[in-house]
């Protein structure tokens, strides 16, 4: 069976309308392209929002980060020191005792009466007096009684002043050490606060990169069926491009072989006519120059 060669008047109504194809094609091409190109735009936007986001995420990590490291620095100073709290109300509430025990081993009603110098310089007058008066021997017994009365008194006076001293100063470190101790735990709160605003944020923050992520689906899936769209659209086109051009060459191939053709047949019928010494035409001179340029 023979196979069918279309005609030249077939093949240049195949290029009229391959030509009108790909005249209506360019249009719809650019069209696609700019509405691809639109859903591009919003997901770069998209991107840049996430890229902030991200950013600002890894900072507030690593602050959280380094306030929870604080924290637990915090906590372990003022563990230590509440340990030391509890060792210096006991030594505290030792000395109290200390001091409470001197203080009821003193006669209220003389010993009280009396400071510590006072004392002294009444116990100085009668060791003075025995040393310098003659008196009779049990008044001197007497009085060498008292005197030995008084400096037992001014032992206890004096432990019980050394005791005022130790109750005082252990009083006085163990509230420095408490206040130490209440200061390191207000700041555990404040830099425990601070870390749990820094947390609050990131989750805030990646709420708001979810919402991105869902906004990006529809808009990432528009583009990519508008990116196809497109792909085979160009395909087509480049197809009809292809078919013109081929057509296009066909028909310049045929048109150039029909002009020389012509011309050859012109040429021999000018030789003819100088052959039989006929006069030449206007045309016959045209048709000499055509031969001389091919």
């Amino acid at each position: 069976m023979e196979s069918y060669s279309p005609t030249e008047t077939e093949l240049r109504e195949e290029l009229k309308e391959k030509r009108k194809e790909l005249s209506a094609l360019r249009p719809q091409l650019n069209l696609i392209h700019e509405q691809k190109e639109a859903q591009y735009q919003q997901l770069q936007a998209l991107w840049t929002s996430m890229k902030s986001f991200l950013a600002q995420i890894s900072s507030l990590k690593n602050e959280r980060d380094q306030l929870t490291k604080q924290v637990k620095e915090l906590k372990q100073q003022r563990d230590s020191f509440n340990t030391l709290t509890k060792e210096k109300a006991a030594l505290k509430d030792e000395a109290y005792q200390r001091k409470k025990e001197l203080a009821g081993k003193l006669d209220a009603k003389s010993d009280a009466r009396k400071n510590p110098a006072e004392l002294t310089s009444f116990i100085r007058k009668l060791e003075y007096k025995l040393e310098t008066e003659v008196m009779p021997f049990t008044q001197e017994e007497k009085l060498r009684k008292q005197v030995k009365g008084l400096q037992a008194q001014q032992k206890k006076l004096s432990e019980l002043g050394e005791a005022w001293k130790v109750s005082t100063e252990t009083a006085a470190a163990a509230a420095q050490v408490r206040h130490k101790a209440e200061q390191l735990h207000q700041e555990v709160q404040h830099k425990a606060e601070l870390s749990q605003q820094k947390h609050q944020q990131i989750n805030s923050l990646y709420d708001q990169m979810k919402q991105l992520r869902e906004q990006e689906k529809p808009i990432l899936a528009k583009h990519q069926e508008l990116r196809n769209q497109y792909q085979q659209l160009k395909k087509k086109a480049e197809e009809l491009q292809s078919r013109v051009q081929e057509l296009s060459k066909l028909f310049h191939h045929k048109e150039e072989k029909s002009l020389k053709e012509q011309i050859k047949e012109k040429t021999a019928q000018v030789s003819e006519k100088i052959k039989k010494k006929e006069k030449l035409k206007m045309d016959d001179i045209l048709a000499f120059q055509a031969l001389d340029e091919n």
